[in-house]
Formats: structure tokens, C-alpha cells, sequence
């Protein structure tokens, strides 16, 4: 799961404070089953007994697909005359049986989802700066990045892009904020749990953060945003559709405007990452 990136600096500009990150939590705090407990010596660890085996026709527990046999024994036909008409019992009830093995896993592999990662036509391209919509900010910083810095990740579990852009109003040498933007396609697991832990209370792990939720993106967004009076501006749209994760960050340190000058306030800002995200995600679909 990504994380909102922080703000760059400008390496002859005077250094402003950047907002801590503090460490996140790892993810299996608790000990095994089998380990004693700390400082206990005497603790034995816990015996596991084995489940009892089903009884014949019930299903196999674990396993809902399988279903209890609703026929009984398949009947022997006699020995002697009319072993025709018991051959044909036979193969008929046999046939019923596997009928109703096939109907049960066509259920499963047509008519479920199976455990194909929900990636909704999504891709992840070589060259998010390339892809990336920023449309939005070009009034307010009509120079462009001559050098953006991009990096992309493929692998059997997750595909991630990244794009980072120095946005420079008219006349400036170094960037006066910056926009950074990453997508992450998980390939094996439902990013959606950890995806709502660690956007929705943001604001309870990191002191001074605002969050918003916003509708009407994805299946799921969040708007984190921070405003210093001396320090730096800085807002995150976090989208989640699907399996596919994506984020969009602007940073602005307030030291790198003239006097007379102001950077947009955050309702603007919170406006273009919204329009830009839209049309980014559009693109990433094609």
C-alpha cells in the first residue's frame, strides 16, 4: 500500500520543515499460536485437535461445493435374467449422480467470480508521465518539467507506476511545487481492507491532516490535504476501483513564492486532483 509521498526541496532554496511521517505499524503484530507467552515459562502451548471426519452423504467441511449424495448406494443389478434393465438403473442413476457434480461446479467457475484479481481493464503503463492528465494545474504552472522522473514495477503479484513532476510558474528556474502520481494493480490480493485502514483515518496516524471522503470516483476515495501558515501545502486524492489503487499528490512549500505571490488555496487544488484523477483513470483503462 502506498503512502502520500512527501515534498521535494529544492536544493538552493532555504530548507522548510517537512510534516512527519511516522512509522507504520506492521501488519502481524500478535504471536503465532504455538509460541508460549512472554515472560510465562510455564505456558505450554496449545494442543489442536483434529476435526472429526464427515459422516458419509454430508459435505467435507471447508469445501462448500461439495454436496451430500442424495441418491444412497448405487443399487448391483442381480445376477440372471434381466441384467440389461439393471445395467440400465444402473448407468442412469450413475449419470444423475455426475449431473449433479457438473451442474454444482458450473456454478463455481462460470457463475462466480472465482479468484481472478478485479483489475476493471486497468493497466499500468512503462511511463506514467506519459499517461498522467495534469491538465488542470497548467494556469497556475504553464512551465513544463524538462526532466520528470518516472519508475514501473511488473510482477506476478503487483504492477505499479510512478510519475513526479516539478510544476514552475512562468519565469521560474526551480519548481515551485510538485505533483506526483502512482498506480498499483494488485495481482493476488483485495487491496480494499488495508486500502479503507490506511486512508479513512489518516488524520488519527499523522498529526494535522485533514481527510475528507469524496464520492463519485472509484469505489472508494479520500482526500488528504494540510495546510501550514509558514511551512508547506500540501493534498492527496486517494482512489481505490477494484483491485487497482491510485493515488495523486500535490506538495507546495510557501518559501519558494515571491512575496506577492500566493500558491492556490486548497479548495483549488482539491478541485484539480479531482478533474485530473477522472480523466487519468479514464486513460488507464483504454
Amino acid at each position: 500500500m502506498s503512502t502520500p509521498p512527501q515534498p521535494q526541496q529544492p536544493a538552493d532554496q532555504p530548507p522548510a520543515q517537512r510534516p512527519a511521517v511516522p512509522p507504520q505499524p506492521t501488519a502481524y503484530p500478535y504471536p503465532g499460536p504455538q509460541s508460549p507467552a512472554p515472560g510465562n515459562f510455564y505456558a505450554q502451548p496449545t494442543q489442536v485437535s483434529l476435526p472429526a471426519q464427515p459422516l458419509p452423504g454430508q459435505p467435507q467441511p471447508g469445501n462448500p461445493y461439495a454436496q451430500p449424495q442424495p441418491y444412497g448406494p448405487v443399487p448391483v443389478p442381480l445376477s440372471g435374467g434381466g441384467g440389461g434393465a439393471g445395467r440400465a438403473v444402473l448407468w442412469a442413476v450413475v449419470g444423475a449422480v455426475v449431473a449433479s457434480g457438473a451442474w454444482a461446479a458450473g456454478v463455481f467457475l462460470i457463475g462466480g467470480k472465482g479468484d481472478g484479481a478485479d483489475l476493471r481493464g486497468f493497466a499500468a503503463p512503462s511511463n506514467m508521465c506519459s499517461e498522467v492528465d495534469y491538465s488542470s494545474f497548467k494556469d497556475e504552472y504553464p512551465e513544463e518539467d524538462s526532466k520528470p522522473t518516472h519508475s514501473s514495477l511488473e510482477d506476478k503479484a503487483l504492477d505499479e507506476s510512478y510519475c513526479s513532476v516539478g510544476l514552475k510558474k512562468t519565469g521560474s528556474s526551480y519548481a515551485d511545487a510538485y505533483l506526483t502520481t502512482q498506480v498499483d494493480l494488485h495481482r493476488k490480493t483485495d487491496p480494499a481492507p488495508e486500502f479503507t485502514a490506511t486512508w479513512k483515518n489518516y488524520g488519527a496516524s499523522h498529526t494535522g491532516y485533514d481527510v475528507d471522503p469524496v464520492k463519485g470516483i472509484g469505489d472508494e476515495a479520500y482526500l488528504v490535504s494540510q495546510d501550514t501558515t509558514s511551512g508547506s501545502r500540501y493534498a492527496t486524492l486517494a482512489v481505490r476501483e477494484g483491485w487497482v489503487t491510485y493515488t495523486m499528490s500535490y506538495s507546495a512549500y510557501l518559501t519558494s513564492y515571491d512575496q506577492d505571490k500566493n500558491p492556490p488555496r486548497l479548495t483549488e487544488v482539491s478541485d484539480w486532483l479531482k478533474a485530473d484523477t477522472k480523466s487519468t483513470l479514464e486513460k488507464l483503462k483504454g
